[in-house]
């Protein structure tokens, strides 16, 4: 091989390795920058969910340290309230159990906005209630199993704790199924939720799309804020099943 004859292979040799580097380099950048972009996603979603939760926390505080004990001294007030006949004292009864309903109600409203059995004894125990109230207020029964004692950062506890009580209320809403079984376990460092019901089924890819589909997104944004992956698996008439898979 002659002298020119090796210049020229050389100065191949040069362009081909700056265009590698040049390549390499709009690699990186593309992979950083999409990572970038999911980290800021992921954020944003974040936030959104913190936002809602504290929201949820003030208002649940509100309700049960002020509206309570308000409510309480009316019905106390009441109470007292000198009678001058059978007629007036039937109506003071029955303010009373107005009262009484009223209190029942904004602690119902109040648990479910910041349920206390999830923050005093954990998850398992707060799906318990929660599947318990379900069954109590609906025709769906509910079948929940958990044979360990699973605690998780309170993160986590709450969003899976939200994941459940969408599926539960779509299910009501929207499923006419008579039956939903949830099962919740730990394998290894993974938390495994599903959920499985006997309903009339939909096209989960193009119900996710729609504008309306909220509860299927609520669903998709808290599996994915915990770095997790959601699988649905439905048809028409065959039910749905969830299987939310949850890095520890």
């Amino acid at each position: 091989m002659d002298s020119k004859e090796e210049e020229f292979y050389q100065a191949i040799l040069i362009v081909a390795s700056l265009v590698g580097i040049i390549l390499l380099y709009f690699i990186i950048t593309a992979v950083s920058y999409h990572r970038k972009s999911l980290r800021m996603h992921k954020d944003k979603i974040q936030a959104e969910i913190d936002t809602l939760e504290n929201e949820r926390r003030r208002i649940a505080s509100d309700l049960h340290d002020e509206l309570g004990p308000l409510l309480s001294a009316v019905k106390l007030q009441i109470n007292n309230i000198e009678t001058a006949g059978e007629e007036d004292q039937q109506l003071v009864i029955k303010s009373s159990q107005h009262i009484d309903s009223i209190i029942h109600k904004l602690r119902e409203i109040s648990n479910n906005l910041m349920p206390n059995t999830l923050l005093r004894k954990g998850l398992k125990t707060a799906i318990i209630e929660l599947a318990d109230t379900y069954k109590k207020a609906s025709k769906l029964e509910v079948r929940f199993s958990c044979e360990q004692e699973i605690r998780l950062d309170q993160n986590k506890e709450i969003n899976l704790y939200r994941i459940v009580q969408e599926v539960l209320h779509n299910t009501i809403k929207h499923s006419g199924a008579n039956l939903l079984l949830i099962s919740l376990r730990k394998e290894e460092n993974r938390i495994l939720l599903a959920t499985s019901d006997n309903g009339k089924g939909f096209d989960y890819f193009s119900k996710s799309k729609e504008l309306k589909g909220l509860g299927l997104r609520n669903l998709q944004s808290r599996t994915e804020v915990m770095g997790g992956e959601l699988t649905c698996s439905s048809q028409p008439g065959k039910g749905v099943t969830y299987i939310f898979d949850i890095p520890v």
